[in-house]
């Protein structure tokens, strides 16, 4: 398949409108969000008897995590650059390593959050501590969705090729993936950086 044809799946008016959909979901995300982060600066500073988040982040810890997903994201664009040549093979690998990329982070997430409760600092807490684990808790599941929606796609991708069924998907997926790096990107700043000044 050469790679007009690809771009011929991503142009078939199909494949437009679920990308048009995609469109009015991330909205709706973006809402969700948006509430989730108001929430969290409306109540950050009422923490009664729990840590502050000045106590209680490790910006070390936290850029760790930071630089696995955007190195995912980085990766996911590779496979999507792969998939517009019709690479079948170079996009399985990089969107596996995405995939990887993202359990790698959902597993720092959850240590993060084992080490905060062990110190004390649980939903509970205050609402501070609320509002920050519904806010995270809410993004990880993103994250979550985001690798089982992927590595659905791949088995698709093994079984079929790359075609117009296929390459729509994995498109739509990307964005996702790209759209929940940008919301870490504001959790990054908003509750970590900002949490420390």
């Amino acid at each position: 398949m050469e790679t007009m044809s690809v771009q011929k799946h991503l142009n078939h008016k199909q494949a437009q409108m679920n990308i048009l959909a995609f469109w009015f979901l991330i909205g709706a995300e973006i809402v969700v969000f948006g509430c989730l982060f108001g929430i969290y600066l409306a109540v950050k500073s009422l923490t009664g008897q729990g840590p502050t988040p000045d106590e209680l982040f490790k910006l070390n810890e936290i850029m760790l995590s930071t630089v696995v997903l955007l190195t995912s994201s980085f990766t996911c664009a590779i496979a999507v650059y792969f998939l517009k040549l019709s690479k079948k093979l170079s996009t399985l690998l990089f969107f596996l390593i995405t995939i990887l990329l993202g359990l790698a982070f959902i597993g720092l997430e959850i240590r993060e959050f084992t080490l905060y409760v062990e110190e004390g600092a649980k939903i509970s807490t205050s609402a501070f501590l609320g509002a920050f684990y519904l806010l995270l808790g809410t993004h990880g599941f993103h994250v979550l969705y985001g690798v089982i929606w992927i590595s659905l796609l791949l088995v698709q991708l093994w079984l079929k090729g790359i075609n117009q069924e296929t390459a729509p998907k994995l498109f739509i997926a990307s964005l996702y993936w790209h759209f929940i790096d940008v919301i870490w990107v504001m959790i990054f700043t908003i509750v970590y950086l900002i949490g420390k000044v």
